[in-house]
């Protein structure tokens, strides 16, 4: 495994254990509200520093983004991180819940971890080398259109301003699916398209720390994540289609007449 991927799974699985070891005392917990249906415990806090400081232990001359309080300015490599994706998940004990950590230099995503901690999943990808789930090698599917696909997705919840043309997107896909799932971790969702669980996601306004790992994971699956125009500014536009390449092209192709100017990109 490469050394940067190799601190990154030790970061991602020491997360878990701060994550695991507060899920019986969840309403013991210290919680602040950032804004409207968005929460931050003292879990988030410490999985936080717990990844940073093995991160920057190993690499302390490397950018940092992170959800909560560690955003660090060094050089051209970056680490984007997400210690608790799907807080309010874990907050009312649904068991849905990831710890996302990608490496990106300039503009490139070179490594990335998504771990389950409650399933001790760990996915993992290499720019050039593929996905994995647990050293097992995954792929996209390869289904042909949107018809008997399952679907994942996430409700805007947080900034309700697109909420009506998230739900003309919904209305749109939703008849020729199998099923659409909202589980609550974009990190998660993307995953289980890399391995195969979902056969595409779309997803509204999303940050940075919930994309880049998943996104990784699902191009070297073999699978396409691009923003709603197909190009690759997902990261900056927070606006994200992935799946196998026939079922990205059907989401984008049937999303797209729905779209307000500002969100075709």
């Amino acid at each position: 495994m490469n050394p940067m991927l190799n601190t990154a799974v030790k970061a991602a699985r020491r997360a878990g254990s701060v994550i695991l070891r507060s899920i019986d005392r969840l309403d013991a917990l210290n919680i602040e509200s950032k804004g409207k249906n968005d929460f931050v415990s003292e879990v988030d806090r410490k999985a936080e520093a717990e990844i940073i400081k093995i991160l920057h232990q190993a690499y302390p001359d490397h950018s940092i983004l992170a959800e909560e309080n560690g955003s660090f300015e060094g050089n051209e490599y970056k680490w984007i991180i997400d210690p608790l994706d799907g807080t309010t998940n874990y907050l009312h004990g649904f068991p849905v819940f990831s710890v996302s950590i990608a490496l990106a230099f300039g503009d490139n995503l070179l490594h990335a971890v998504v771990y389950d901690p409650l399933r001790d999943e760990l996915f993992t990808a290499s720019k050039g080398d593929g996905a994995m789930l647990n050293n097992r090698r995954i792929r996209t599917t390869n289904r042909k259109g949107i018809s008997g696909s399952l679907l994942g997705t996430g409700f805007p919840f947080k900034d309700q301003q697109h909420l009506e043309v998230y739900m003309e997107t919904f209305k749109a896909l939703f008849p020729d699916s199998a099923g659409i799932r909202r589980a609550g971790s974009a990190a998660i969702d993307l995953a289980y398209v890399a391995a195969g669980r979902l056969d595409g996601f779309w997803e509204i306004g999303l940050n940075p720390w919930d994309i880049a790992a998943g996104a990784l994971l699902v191009s070297e699956a073999g699978g396409v994540c691009s923003d709603f125009s197909g190009g690759a500014d997902f990261l900056k536009t927070g606006n994200v289609i992935a799946g196998g390449l026939e079922v990205h092209g059907a989401i984008q192709k049937t999303i797209a007449p729905l779209l307000p100017n500002n969100l075709k990109r």
